[in-house]
């Protein structure tokens, strides 16, 4: 059991008050016992100033407080997925489901300013493939506005390409990597070690392009549970979604799951066959059986677009595979979200 202050000050003061009078008890001499009591007091403050500069000898509990805070705080992070779609004919709108609870955790749709605030200064690299490219996009639009995202939307959509971008105003570095299987995602990774450098945000997703080629949800597993090892191994990963690089910056990762695949939409006869709802149930398991994602254990926090995307419904989907962009827009501040809940920011 660890002494805080006021129980290490009670005991001091007994030992100084209660040891003189036993060795009174003892007929020692007065001159004998007033030196004794003075040398012990006079050790036991020294002692106690020394404490501060010693704490890994006197460590302190966490007050209830502390806890109480840090469990809110998780608690609110499992509840960030949690949204509900409304719609107007062909306008989509989304919020938050306050029946979960999320009420309480006070989430935001944060403006242009507010996100130009939190991602200030920061490098974000979203890797995967179309659905990343949406994610992006929404981000961006966030950031820009619409105004300057159709001066870019040409070169952020080039087929099968990179995309890089700075924002000066607000020295925003973003980069879009083409990553459409896994094994791509393990390169990007493995390229931040070899380079020694590493963004302050990762986002990362991929199983559309692997499912519709290969088909083979058992291979999909294995190239996950690459990933994974060859995270643990590039990164100064740890159990925890907050984690620190070489240089000492936070480094938050993210998983961007998969839509719901709507079978009857997909424009053609190979998707139809092949993205089946039981197949995409079977990726689905393979991706919890590898521990990547945080709450199986791992260090990306999902941004659940398959929870999103079926909220949503099929009216939202424009091809049965891409949605329409409040999805994407959601996810976004899912991310933006858990940023702020882990940054123990509030704007």
């Amino acid at each position: 059991m660890f002494f805080g202050a006021v129980q290490l000050g009670i005991m001091a003061a007994c030992v100084v008050l209660f040891v003189p009078m036993g060795m009174a008890g003892w007929h020692l001499s007065r001159n004998k016992v007033l030196f004794f009591s003075g040398a012990l007091f006079i050790t036991l403050a020294v002692c106690i100033h020394l404490i501060p500069y010693f704490p890994s000898f006197f460590p302190q509990s966490q007050s209830p407080t502390v806890l109480f805070q840090q469990d809110h705080r998780d608690l609110c992070v499992t509840l960030l997925n949690n949204v509900n779609f409304s719609s107007n004919f062909d306008n989509f709108s989304w919020n938050w489901d306050t029946s979960s609870g999320s009420y309480d955790c006070d989430f935001q749709k944060l403006g242009r300013v507010d996100v130009s605030d939190l991602l200030n200064g920061s490098w974000v690299v979203v890797a995967g493939d179309s659905q990343a490219r949406l994610f992006v996009m929404s981000l961006l639009d966030l950031i820009l506005g619409s105004d300057k995202m159709i001066l870019i939307h040409e070169d952020l959509f080039k087929r099968h390409s990179d995309y890089h971008i700075v924002v000066e105003e607000i020295g925003l570095k973003l980069d879009f990597i083409w990553s459409p299987y896994v094994t791509n995602l393990t390169d990007v990774v493995t390229g931040f070690k070899r380079n020694r450098t590493y963004p302050d945000v990762l986002v990362m997703g991929s199983g559309l392009w692997h499912m519709l080629h290969f088909t083979n949800y058992t291979d999909y597993g294995v190239s996950l549970q690459l990933l994974r090892e060859s995270l643990f191994r590039s990164f100064p990963v740890s159990r925890k979604f907050d984690m620190e690089s070489d240089a000492g910056r936070a480094l938050h990762l993210f998983w961007l799951g998969m839509p719901t695949l709507i079978n009857g939409l997909l424009n053609t006869e190979e998707k139809r066959v092949k993205m089946t709802r039981e197949l995409c149930d079977a990726y689905d398991h393979e991706l919890y059986k590898s521990k990547l994602l945080r709450r199986d254990g791992g260090s990306l926090l999902l941004l659940d677009v398959e929870s999103l995307s079926r909220r949503c419904g099929v009216d939202c989907s424009l091809d049965g595979m891409h949605y329409s962009d409040v999805v994407y827009e959601a996810s976004v501040h899912v991310m933006l979200n858990a940023l702020l809940i882990e940054s123990h920011q509030k704007l």
